[in-house]
C-alpha cells in the first residue's frame, strides 16, 4: 500500500492561524486601503486544550513603524478574532497575525475556579509567583511593568494575607492595564505577512460629477441653423456651480478630435448631418488622435488652464481614457498592425452583436504588444504632464487584463497619486480581477439594484465581501444609462437614488442633468432620448435655479453631510438593518471614537422610502451592538435633512412621505 505525502509551502505553527483577512487570493495581490480608511482585520485562531489564547495584529507602516493591536474574539465557537485599524500613510503596509498562549489569562481562570472550589489554593499562588517573576525578568518588558509584576509576586508570597486578598491584587486596575499593554506571552506564533496598498483618500472616497465641455456654452443660431460648440473657456464658467454642490472630481468624456467616417447622428442614428458633432468616443481625425484636443474645444493651453481653474476650486479633473479609434485616426495609417484585418481585407469595427459601432475600430493588443503598450504609456504620461491625475477608463473589460496590470503598475510606480476608474459593466469575475490588478475604483451594478432585497444583498457584498480588492463608485446616472426607476420616479426617485449612492457608498457619481431630473427615455431603451453622446445639449442652469426646478440644493446637502461626517466616506463600515415595510430601507455608517479622525464617535442612521410615489411607514429594527450603543436605552438623534431632534431606540416607528422628504439622515447625538 503506497503512502501519499502531503507537503505544504509553510508548516503550520504551534498555534494554528488561518483565514487571515484582508488577503487577496492568498496574497497574490495587495489588498486595498486609502488614507483615513478604517480597515477590518480578522483571522481564525485556535489551539488544543483549554488554555487561553491571545491574538494581536502586527501592522507595519511604510515608514517601518510596527504597532501591535489586540484582537477580540467573535461569536463563541467561531474561533474568529477581529480588530480594526485606520491607515494614515501612503504606501505599502504589511501585516501579520500574532497568536500566543495568554499565560496570565490561563492562570487567572484556573486560580479563580480553584479558589471557589477550595482546592490547590497555595499551589495557585506559587504558580502565580513563578509566572510573574519570570515575566518581570523578560528584557523586552518595560521597566515600569517589570516592577509592577515583581510587587505582585511579592503580594502573592505574603502568607499573612488571605488567598482572596492576594488574588484580588492580581485583578487591580494597574495590573490589568499593564497586562493588556504587555501580555505575558508563550508559544508565540506568526502567520505569513501580507501587504496592503494604501492610496490617497480620493482613490477610495469622493464625489464625482460628469459633464460634456462641448455642451457648456454651446449655442444654436436659428438663422443659419448652425451650432457653435462650447469650449474649455465657456465650460469653466460651470466649475463654481459644480464646486458649490460639493463635488470633488469632474469627469470629462473624451476631448479629442472626432472622426468623420461613419459618424453617428442624433439618438445613435447611422447618418450624421453636417452640424452633428458625433460621439466623443470615436476618437481621431485629421486634426489628431489621443494626444490632441478637439479644436472646437480650444487648445492644449486652454485645457491646462481649465484644469488649473478646477483645481483652484478644489476639483480634480478626470479624463476619459478610451483605447479605440475612429477610421480616421492617424494610427490607422501609421500603425495598421494595431487593428484586426478581416478575411475580406477590411478593418474590423467594434461590435456587440447585434449592435454595431462602425465609427470605432477596436485595438488588437496581440499583433504588436510592445509597440502599442509603449504608445498607451506615452499617452498617459502626456496627459499627466498636462495636469491630469485621474483617468476614467472606457470598457477596460474588452482589453487584456495583463495589459492593465502592466500599465497601471508602470504609472503608479512613477505617479502613485494617479487614480484609474474602470467603466466595466460585465461579469463579476472580470470586474473583480480589474480591481485586483490595479484599478483603484470601478463602476458597479448599483444602478440596477432598486428594491430593498436587491440593495441589501448588493451593498453588503460591496462593503464586506469584495472590499479588499474592489472599490465601488456608485453612479446614479450616466449618458448611457437611464433605468425605469428614474424614468418614472420623478423628483423623489432622483432624491432617493442620490441619497443611497452618496451616503451608502464611499464614492459616488452623477451625470449633468440629474439635478434637473432629466428622465425622458429613448423609446424602447433604458437611456436618455436625444443623448448628449451624439449632440450638443446646453442647459439653462440659471433658469432652473430661478424656477426652483432643480434638486441641486438636495445634492449639496448630501455632499455637505459626506464632508462633515467621516463615517460616510467609508464603505467597510456599512451595515444594513431590518424594517417591517418592504419600502423602508435602513442602513448605518459608524466610526468608533478610536477610529474617527475627530476622536469622537460618528454615527449616522439612514432611513429611505424606496417608493417614490407613496407614503411608507413601519418599524425599524436597529442592531445597536453594531453602533456601540446599549440595547435597552433610548438615545437622541437629529435629522440632518430637517434639523428636527427626537429620541429613538432599537425598535422605532417611522413614517416617510416621499413628496415631503424621502429620506431621514439621523445623526446619533451621543453627548446630548
Amino acid at each position: 500500500m503506497s503512502t501519499i505525502s502531503y507537503r505544504h509551502s509553510s508548516p503550520i505553527g504551534r498555534i494554528p492561524i488561518s483565514s487571515v483577512s484582508p488577503v487577496v487570493d492568498g496574497g497574490r495581490w495587495r489588498a486595498k486601503a486609502f488614507v483615513g480608511e478604517m480597515v477590518p482585520f480578522s483571522a481564525v485562531v485556535f489551539r488544543e486544550g483549554h488554555d487561553a489564547l491571545g491574538v494581536e495584529l502586527l501592522i507595519t507602516s511604510p515608514a517601518g513603524k510596527t504597532q501591535a493591536i489586540r484582537m477580540h474574539e467573535g461569536a463563541a465557537g467561531s474561533d474568529t478574532w477581529y480588530t480594526k485599524a485606520v491607515l494614515n500613510e501612503l504606501g505599502n503596509w504589511s501585516f501579520r497575525i500574532q497568536a500566543f498562549s495568554d499565560e496570565y489569562k490561563t492562570w487567572h481562570h484556573n486560580t479563580e475556579l480553584k479558589l471557589e472550589a477550595d482546592i490547590d489554593q497555595e499551589l495557585m499562588m506559587l504558580e502565580g509567583i513563578r509566572l510573574f517573576t519570570n515575566a518581570a525578568s523578560d528584557k523586552t518588558r518595560s521597566k515600569s511593568s517589570a516592577q509592577l509584576l515583581v510587587r505582585l509576586a511579592e503580594t502573592l508570597s505574603d502568607t499573612s494575607l488571605s488567598f482572596e486578598t492576594r488574588f484580588k491584587a492580581a485583578e487591580s486596575a494597574s495590573v490589568l492595564s499593564s497586562i493588556s499593554k504587555e501580555p505575558i506571552r508563550n508559544l508565540t506564533t506568526h502567520s505569513d505577512s501580507y501587504l496592503i496598498q494604501c492610496e490617497r483618500t480620493l482613490a477610495g472616497s469622493g464625489a464625482w460629477y460628469e459633464f460634456f465641455p462641448r455642451s457648456e456654452g454651446a449655442k444654436f443660431d436659428a438663422k443659419t441653423k448652425t451650432w457653435a460648440s462650447g469650449t474649455f473657456k465657456t465650460a469653466a464658467k460651470r466649475l463654481p456651480a459644480v464646486a458649490a454642490m460639493g463635488f470633488e472630481v469632474l469627469y470629462l468624456p473624451p476631448i479629442h478630435p472626432i472622426g468623420r467616417s461613419h459618424r453617428k447622428g442624433p439618438n445613435n442614428t447611422l447618418v450624421a448631418g453636417s452640424q452633428d458633432p458625433g460621439s466623443p468616443w470615436a476618437i481621431g481625425s485629421a486634426e489628431g488622435g489621443h494626444d490632441a484636443v478637439h479644436p472646437d474645444l480650444g487648445t492644449v493651453k486652454d485645457f491646462e488652464k481649465f484644469v488649473k481653474d478646477a483645481n483652484a476650486l478644489g476639483i480634480e479633473i478626470a479624463l476619459d481614457f478610451a483605447l479605440q479609434a475612429s477610421p480616421d485616426h492617424p494610427w490607422v495609417q501609421s500603425n495598421p498592425e494595431w487593428f484586426t484585418t478581416r478575411a475580406d481585407g477590411t478593418v474590423a469595427y467594434a461590435e456587440n452583436p447585434p449592435k454595431k459601432y462602425q465609427d470605432i475600430f477596436p485595438i488588437n493588443f496581440d499583433n504588436d504588444p510592445e509597440g502599442f503598450y509603449q504608445e498607451a504609456l506615452r499617452l498617459l504620461k502626456l496627459w499627466i504632464s498636462r495636469g491630469v491625475r485621474i483617468f476614467r477608463v472606457d470598457n477596460p473589460h474588452t482589453k487584456p487584463v495583463n495589459f492593465w496590470e502592466w500599465i497601471i503598475g508602470e504609472i503608479n510606480a512613477e505617479y502613485p497619486d494617479v487614480i484609474f476608474l474602470a467603466e466595466a459593466f460585465t461579469r463579476p469575475a472580470m470586474m473583480h480581477m480589474l480591481g485586483k490588478v490595479g484599478y483603484q475604483q470601478s463602476y458597479t451594478y448599483f444602478t440596477w439594484r432598486n428594491t430593498k432585497h436587491e440593495l441589501t444583498q448588493y451593498l453588503n457584498e460591496l462593503a464586506h465581501t469584495s472590499s479588499a480588492f474592489f472599490r465601488p463608485n456608485l453612479w446614479v446616472s450616466t449618458p448611457d444609462i437611464l433605468v425605469p426607476y428614474l424614468q418614472f420616479g420623478g423628483v423623489a426617485g432622483h432624491q432617493i437614488r442620490a441619497a443611497i449612492a452618496s451616503l451608502a457608498g464611499s464614492s459616488w457619481g452623477m451625470y449633468a442633468g440629474y439635478e434637473l431630473v432629466e428622465a425622458a427615455a429613448r423609446p424602447g431603451a433604458d437611456e436618455h432620448i436625444d443623448s448628449e453622446k451624439y449632440e450638443y445639449k446646453p442647459r439653462d442652469w440659471a433658469a432652473a435655479d430661478k424656477a426652483g426646478t432643480t434638486i441641486a440644493p438636495f445634492i449639496t446637502k448630501l455632499n455637505e453631510i459626506r464632508k462633515s461626517h467621516p463615517a460616510v466616506g467609508q464603505i467597510r463600515n456599512l451595515e444594513t438593518h431590518n424594517s417591517s415595510h418592504d419600502s423602508l430601507f435602513v442602513f448605518t455608517k459608524h466610526l468608533s471614537a478610536e477610529n474617527s479622525p475627530t476622536g469622537k464617535a460618528d454615527t449616522l442612521i439612514v432611513i429611505v422610502n424606496l417608493d417614490p410615489k407613496n407614503v411608507s411607514d413601519g418599524e425599524i429594527q436597529l442592531d445597536l451592538w453594531k453602533l456601540d450603543l446599549p440595547y435597552e436605552v433610548p438615545f437622541k438623534v437629529t435629522d440632518l435633512m430637517t434639523g428636527e431632534s427626537r429620541s429613538i431606540s432599537a425598535k422605532s416607528y417611522v413614517r416617510i412621505d416621499p413628496t415631503e422628504q424621502p429620506v431621514m439622515v439621523l445623526r446619533v447625538d451621543r453627548d446630548k
